[in-house]
């Protein structure tokens, strides 16, 4: 379900750290306080993550309720946002990089040695 987002119209990612004992009321009342958004918009999905990289929570407004995912790797780590932007708009394609583990806003490209023959 996290991984594809079928049926999500938007994708926004709190950058930074975010406490991940909050649940449902507490993630919907950060949405409407800390980022100044709405979090009865529908089919928009919440992204956070706290200072362990392995895991993050989501929050989805389905319209008649609220949808709270929650996944943690269990090898390696989200490559999370964590300069000062309060919140940002993903595209699909930045939500699949993240899913893989790159920041989406500040992707790194790194040089990659040739393979030394012998």
């Amino acid at each position: 379900m996290l991984a594809e987002a079928p049926g999500v119209s938007k994708i926004i990612v709190a950058c930074g750290f975010t406490d991940l004992r909050l649940g449902i009321n507490g993630l919907s009342q950060l949405i409407g306080t800390k980022y100044d958004m709405n979090p009865f918009e529908k089919d928009v999905l919440f992204l956070f993550c706290g200072k362990r990289s392995d895991r993050i929570k989501a929050l989805l407004w389905e319209g008649n309720g609220y949808l709270l995912l929650y996944k943690r790797l269990e090898d390696g780590k989200f490559s999370w946002p964590r300069d000062q932007v309060e919140a940002a708009n993903l595209t699909r394609e930045q939500y699949s990089m993240l899913m893989m583990g790159l920041n989406p806003l500040k992707p790194k490209i790194r040089e990659v040695k040739p393979i030394k023959t012998f």
